[in-house]
């Protein structure tokens, strides 16, 4: 067997999210995460973003030896239940992350399917080939963890997302010692997270964000609702120890919110006291300086509770006057317009909205500048791939590796699908793989493409202009004047004066010779860009009897 590992990212390199990474050696396949990405703007009725991984799974599935999580954020576990019906091998994670996987397995009708193996930080487990071993790390979620892969290939560290906070929430900081072991023993391939490589500094601690909460328990007039992700169970233990604190109850809103505090709290990392935790109903009747609820919606998420309640179409309760809204985290790169927009209108209903411009109410979880380089001091890869961020995330980080001395020969910059290859120490690139986006829009995975996003785009532009035609197969008349329905065109006042028109332009057009719908829709499109200078989808329907 030819000593060559290869290392396929199938998400997560070039882009922000669903983190997916396969280490291939011979026959055998090791899987590390397996993320979702949140829809872009411009990705109109999408759920969420899943990894091409269908391909290569199809070749792989017989060779897959087991699938590592590295922690138990949306970005590296929420599409585990998708993989999981394509792949039949063992799950291994830490307490938590293994909770918040069959979380999602439940959420997604799997419940009880998947073998789901806990490990704790200090294990070590042979996967095949793979000799994983998991050692703790910082970041914005407790129970995270970095692995070093030993094959015979070679070692390599995989630094998933991390921080160098000396003062964490649960008072666990990163493994240094296991990171200067793996320096002794030799790293042929380090792969580290890249997403804050273009942010000077260190990352503040997780600390600093409790003074700030302080700020504005204390402040509040009425109720306080703070938003975050739902696996950010750091920020969940800093809320209610906020509420405490300050004499407030907590009640945790919205079905993936509820369902991970649940499972925090019976895993032990959540403390909640008894009497502080209440359910929605009964802090609905409470007076709102006593109460503070916690929900999702802190990216603008139109389904959110957040993005609910700046539309006025939350179902269990809307917003009061003196209402503070605590935005605790920061726009995922691409967010920031719809972020922005929510912030907009929570203001325009009258509430008071704290983001982190405001006070440090968030910090991220991500390592900076200085904690990137640390790293690489402590390490000492003889070769390094930048991982999880956008390309020019990518491309800043290995410009800092290459100042801290690695040969530039020995650092690539790799997108998904892009297979690198590790042998004798050197790496290489090797063949490319597809490694675009997967959509799911509802029950459907898959079904939906670009194509379905650019007329989904256009509707919402310019809307639809619909044409029905009963047509006479004997005459070739109209057996009763066109049937028009216009949605998003023009206002209702417009359509009055417009469709009579239109309805005498289609009755000239068949009563000359053309009954050709596609013919019928290119004149209608033309003539009504001529009368009303706005371009819209026309789609006209035929039929004969």
């Amino acid at each position: 067997m030819s000593k060559k590992l290869k290392i396929v990212p199938l998400g997560g390199l070039g882009e922000v999210g669903k983190n997916m990474m396969a280490y291939e050696y011979g026959e055998n396949v090791l899987i590390v995460d397996i993320g979702i990405m949140f829809p872009e703007n411009d990705m109109l009725g999408i759920d969420y973003i899943i990894p091409d991984f269908t391909d290569y799974i199809a070749a792989k599935r017989d060779a897959v030896r087991g699938i590592v999580i590295t922690h138990g954020h949306e970005d590296h576990v929420g599409a585990i239940s998708h993989l999981l019906q394509e792949v039949n091998a063992p799950v291994y994670g830490t307490t938590l992350t293994m909770g918040l996987a069959e979380v999602k397995m439940k959420r997604n009708k799997m419940a009880g399917q998947g073998n789901f193996n806990v490990v704790q930080a200090g294990d070590t487990v042979n996967i095949g080939p793979f000799k994983v071993e998991f050692f703790h790390v910082c970041h914005s979620i407790p129970d995270a963890v970095g692995l070093g892969i030993t094959s015979p290939a070679g070692l390599v560290v995989h630094m998933s997302d991390y921080k160098f906070d000396h003062t964490p929430v649960d008072g666990w900081q990163t493994d240094y010692a296991k990171l200067a072991s793996f320096s002794e023993r030799g790293v042929d391939l380090l792969l580290a997270d890249s997403t804050n490589a273009t942010r000077p500094g260190w990352t503040p601690s997780e600390r600093v964000i409790d003074p700030a909460f302080d700020t504005v328990f204390e402040n509040a007039p009425a109720r306080i609702i703070v938003a975050s992700f739902a696996s950010q169970i750091s920020r969940m233990q800093q809320v209610v120890d906020a509420a405490v604190k300050h004499g407030r109850k907590i009640a945790f809103v919205g079905m993936s919110m509820v369902d991970n505090s649940k499972l925090a709290i019976k895993l032990g990392y959540l403390e909640v006291p008894t009497n502080t935790l209440v359910s929605l109903d009964q802090a609905l009747g409470m007076k709102g300086k006593d109460v503070v609820l916690m929900g999702t919606g802190s990216q603008g998420e139109p389904s959110s509770i957040m993005g609910r309640l700046a539309t006025g179409t939350n179902r269990h309760f809307g917003l009061k006057d003196n209402d503070t809204i605590v935005l605790s985290s920061h726009p995922i790169p691409g967010n920031e317009e719809s972020v922005n927009k929510t912030i907009n209108s929570l203001l325009r209903r009258g509430a008071t909205v704290i983001d982190d411009t405001i006070l440090p109410i968030h910090v991220s979880g991500h390592a900076s500048q200085e904690e990137m380089k640390l790293l690489l001091s402590l390490v000492k890869p003889k070769n390094f791939v930048p991982m999880h961020g956008e390309l020019h995330m990518l491309h800043r980080h290995a410009m800092m590796a290459e100042g801290m001395g690695i040969d530039p020969d020995s650092i690539f910059i790799a997108e998904n699908g892009q297979v690198i290859e590790l042998e004798n120490s050197k790496i290489s690139l090797g063949e490319r793989l597809p490694g675009g986006y997967v959509f799911v829009d509802g029950d459907s995975i898959g079904n939906t493409d670009h194509k379905v996003m650019q007329e989904r785009e256009r509707l919402s532009q310019g809307g639809i202009f619909l044409i029905d035609l009963n047509i006479d197969k004997f005459t070739g008349k109209l057996m009763h004047d066109p049937e028009i329905i216009t949605r998003g065109f023009v206002t209702p006042e417009e359509a009055d004066e417009l469709i009579p028109l239109v309805q005498k332009k289609v009755i000239d057009i068949i009563e000359g010779g053309i009954d050709n719908p596609k013919r019928v829709m290119n004149v209608i499109r033309s003539f009504l860009y001529n009368e009303t200078k706005r371009k819209t989808m026309v789609f006209v329907t035929s039929s004969k009897v």
